[in-house]
């Protein structure tokens, strides 16, 4: 919310030497987030006069149209002679108001202004549009044209407006009240101890029987409306300068007489309201659900299909507004540019449901200064005050007539009351505040108070965020002050802190971390086109996903079931912007629905959950085990002046895994593997033995080249995927320690040919049960292949094995029969004979 200082000071009486700097300071004190302090036409200096287009000559041998002109700025320019001007826009004609800027002076953004010869003529200053003066957008896309009864000469600095202070105040999602003027000023007036003047203070005629017919068949989404009628209207009549400066500073476009008085009133009271064409409007303005699949058209000129939770505005020939967020075109008022410009109008100020609209806003994406406010509460007892301001700005700046009817159409509802203790904020807190602060400070809010020890408090209309006790303690605390209250450090129990688990993801963070990786956090939403692009079959339990009822993004519904898009997508992008040595990791957790899908019971909220009604919530949610991933492309070892570098390749992403399973102490079987997304020839499936059986826990290796292609990854990307918590069941917590022999080593080295398609898992496993108790330790450290030495289909396998003994120094003969049963299992089991 953009907040000019020259607006606030309409409403409260601010000390002369208060700067936007200060007003910040006490805002921010006050709980409310002012960002950024705007300072308007800071580096800007005159003169800036109004000036009278003269005569106009077209300059036509240049490529683009040019204009020499002559106007009239008064004694501005000290000689009281026509100003000759050298101009490009084409949107002013002699006789118009403009404004001129003159030798001298300079203008936003330090651009100084003096006489030059340009175009074959010497220019004596410019004639400004909106945005070399820094105003923003007015429209016009041109040269600003002045009102005709615009005084010439007059200083235009003064005249728009040019030097003021923003506030740009982030305003949370419960304080839509802060979303107006009149909200931020009644802060701003709590903040500094002034007395408010509340412009919603209106004196409003009743309703009666002559007003416009309207009627409300949906009184749950709408439970007031007000409609008023102004006739008359001057179709020619535009928007003071004021009020087109005042919708500026704020952010918004002027665009028509009526529509611009609309917004400044919502901008002023932060009630939203509409008006319409009332030559266009048949019959009895409604409001009700909308059909499904009826269809509207919207000011934005979009044809949207209404679904059947949609609160539309009707008549006779069906919906002219999608309430509470955008009119519809069919009653649009007429700009004043056309021929035959609308000159009665039907204003409506109405109050929503929040929920409604904020779901229909979102339902077609159509986020609007409107649906901006009613999704975040707005003053139901503002509506009359604001059609009254409404009529009355219409009957003054366009010379209209308001109508005697009056329609207001009211839900009965009482007042909101809260019962609480006077020293519950102390409680709160940790300070004493006493029961006349609490008082002062919920009555400086809009609460109606009585009571002594126990308070009956009745809550402002434009303060719906306050619904219990803790929202009224919370207004005394921030009103006293943020920073009043006292900072105490918690004291921990004893004998608590992490759990294993989240000591074994932290352990595995700094191992990978050690190890090269870089932690890329990503959000848990895919889309389901991912599957397809990382080559999933059809029937693969992955692509079973749990859908939110409300994403963040349509593209992306479905929670994650793996840990590798969110991680091949950061890759991608550090490669785009350069960084094509990368080696990222992830923990986190994946998300796999249940077999039987279960509806969630709304826990009690008076005590807490049973361990049986906290059993049968967890039982509604999906599996969340938690996983952890890690990629890499490019190098692994950078060359330099050590020697040559390394392409990262499949063994790292193997050797990772592994990393993560010393970790968590548990030992991994690596064998030859063929899924999704990796290469069939450089996959490997890592299991865990569990109970006795094993159990494939994920995967590591080289993504095939069509994943690479498909997600725009480059070449030869390696990637693994563990799942943790299942890793962790089979480790050992206890950290076993290296047990350390006096005892000399004995190593022998064997060369086994075998078939092509035995893993070199299963021969080693085979030589670890053959050697026995004394062997400590074994190494594959060559792989070699030549059909005319080892045979067809053959490759041979090269081992060290260690072998030592706890109590005595070894024989030869005592390793060499070590090896040799080894051998001779290996042969058992898989074929293996000792290469010759």
């Amino acid at each position: 919310m953009r907040v000019p200082l020259s607006w606030l000071r309409e409403y409260v009486d601010l000390p002369a030497t208060q700067t936007g700097r200060d007003v910040q300071a006490k805002l921010i004190s006050a709980g409310l987030e002012v960002e950024t302090v705007e300072h308007l036409g800071a580096d800007l200096k005159g003169p800036l006069v109004v000036g009278q287009v003269l005569t106009i000559e077209e300059l036509t041998e240049f490529k683009k149209p040019i204009r020499f002109c002559t106007v009239d700025v008064g004694q501005a320019n000290g000689t009281g002679e026509p100003q000759e001007i050298v101009c490009g826009a084409r949107n002013f004609a002699v006789g118009d108001k403009v404004v001129v800027v003159l030798p001298g002076a300079t203008l936003p953004g330090g651009f100084s202004i003096s006489a030059r010869k340009t175009y074959g003529k010497t220019s004596h200053g410019m004639i400004c549009s909106s945005g070399e003066l820094g105003m923003g957008d007015d429209g016009s896309h041109g040269i600003i044209v002045l009102p005709p009864e615009t005084e010439v000469g007059k200083d235009a600095i003064e005249l728009l407006e040019l030097v003021d202070e923003v506030l740009d105040i982030a305003v949370t999602a419960n304080r839509g009240d802060c979303l107006s003027i009149r909200g931020v000023a009644r802060e701003t007036a709590i903040a500094y101890g002034l007395p408010l003047r509340d412009p919603a203070l209106l004196d409003v005629p009743a309703p009666n029987a002559f007003g416009y017919p309207v009627q409300v068949s949906e009184p749950v989404g709408c439970d007031r409306f007000t409609a008023r009628t102004v006739t008359g209207l001057s179709p020619e009549a535009r928007s003071p300068i004021w009020l087109q400066r005042r919708l500026q500073k704020v952010g918004m476009r002027p665009i028509s007489l009526a529509v611009d008085v609309t917004n400044y009133v919502m901008m002023e009271l932060g009630q939203p309201l509409h008006a319409y064409d009332r030559s266009l409007v048949q019959g009895t303005v409604g409001v009700r659900r909308a059909e499904e699949g009826e269809k509207i058209v919207t000011l934005d000129g979009v044809t949207r299909t209404l679904h059947a939770e949609d609160l539309v505005i009707t008549d006779e020939r069906g919906p002219i507004g999608l309430a509470g967020v955008m009119g519809g075109a069919n009653t649009e008022i007429a700009d004043h540019t056309e021929a035959e410009g609308t000159t009665d109008i039907v204003i409506e100020a109405a109050h929503f449901n929040a929920v409604s609209i904020a779901r229909t806003a979102r339902r077609h994406k159509l986020s609007s200064e409107a649906s901006k406010r009613f999704e975040r509460g707005v003053d139901p007892q503002a509506a009359s005050a604001a059609a009254q301001r409404t009529v009355d700005l219409l009957v003054l700046l366009a010379g209209g007539t308001a109508e005697a009817g009056v329609t207001e159409v009211i839900s009965p509802s009482a007042p909101h009351t809260i019962a609480v203790a006077a020293d519950h904020p102390d409680k709160v807190a940790g300070v004493v505040y006493g029961r006349e602060t609490v008082v002062r400070r919920l009555q400086e809010v809009g609460c109606d108070v009585y009571g002594q020890d126990e308070l009956i408090v009745t809550v402002p209309s434009w303060r719906p965020d306050l619904a219990e006790v803790n929202d009224l303690a919370e207004e005394v605390i921030r009103l006293e002050g943020y920073e009043n209250l006292p900072s105490t450090l918690p004291k921990p129990p004893s004998g608590r802190g992490l759990t294993h688990r989240q000591r074994l993801h932290r352990r595995v963070g700094r191992v990978l971390a050690g190890a090269g990786y870089v932690e890329a956090p990503n959000y848990p939403f895919v889309s389901e086109q991912v599957f397809d692009q990382l080559g999933l079959a059809a029937e693969d339990p992955a692509r079973r996903v749990v859908k939110l009822v409300n994403p963040l993004n349509d593209e992306e519904p479905a929670l994650r079931t793996s840990l590798l898009p969110g991680l091949l997508g950061a890759l991608r992008r550090n490669d785009g912007r350069g960084s094509h040595d990368a080696a990222l990791f992830e923990t986190g957790l994946v998300f796999l629905p249940r077999e039987e899908q279960r509806v969630a019971v709304s826990p009690p909220v008076d005590r807490r959950p049973t361990d049986e009604e906290i059993a049968e919530l967890n039982a509604a949610l999906p599996e969340q085990p938690r996983h952890v991933a890690a990629v890499l492309a490019g190098s692994r070892e950078q060359a330099g002046w050590w020697g040559k570098g390394r392409p990262a390749d499949w063994a790292d992403a193997i050797e990772a895994a592994r990393t993560v399973a010393r970790e968590a102490g548990a030992e991994l079987v690596v064998r030859s593997g063929q899924y999704g997304p990796w290469h069939p020839g450089r996959c490997a499936e890592l299991a865990v033995v569990s109970d006795g059986a094993e159990r494939v826990v994920g995967h590591a290796g080289e993504l095939h080249p069509r994943v690479l292609k498909a997600l725009g990854l480059p070449a030869r990307t390696c990637a693994m995927e563990l799942d943790l918590d299942a890793v962790e069941r089979v480790g050992d917590a206890i950290p076993q320690a290296p047990s350390i022999s006096t005892f000399p080593v004995a190593t022998q080295d064997v060369a086994l040919v075998v078939d092509k398609f035995v893993p070199h898992a299963d021969v080693e496993a085979s030589l670890r049960d053959g050697a026995g108790e004394l062997l400590e330790a074994i190494r594959l450290f060559d792989v070699y292949e030549n059909a005319e030495q080892l045979g067809e289909g053959k490759k041979s396998l090269a081992y060290a094995l260690r072998f030592r003994a706890a109590d005595r120094t070894l024989t030869v003969d005592e390793a060499s029969a070590a090896r040799d049963a080894a051998v001779a299992l290996a042969g058992e089991r898989t074929g293996a004979v000792l290469r010759s």
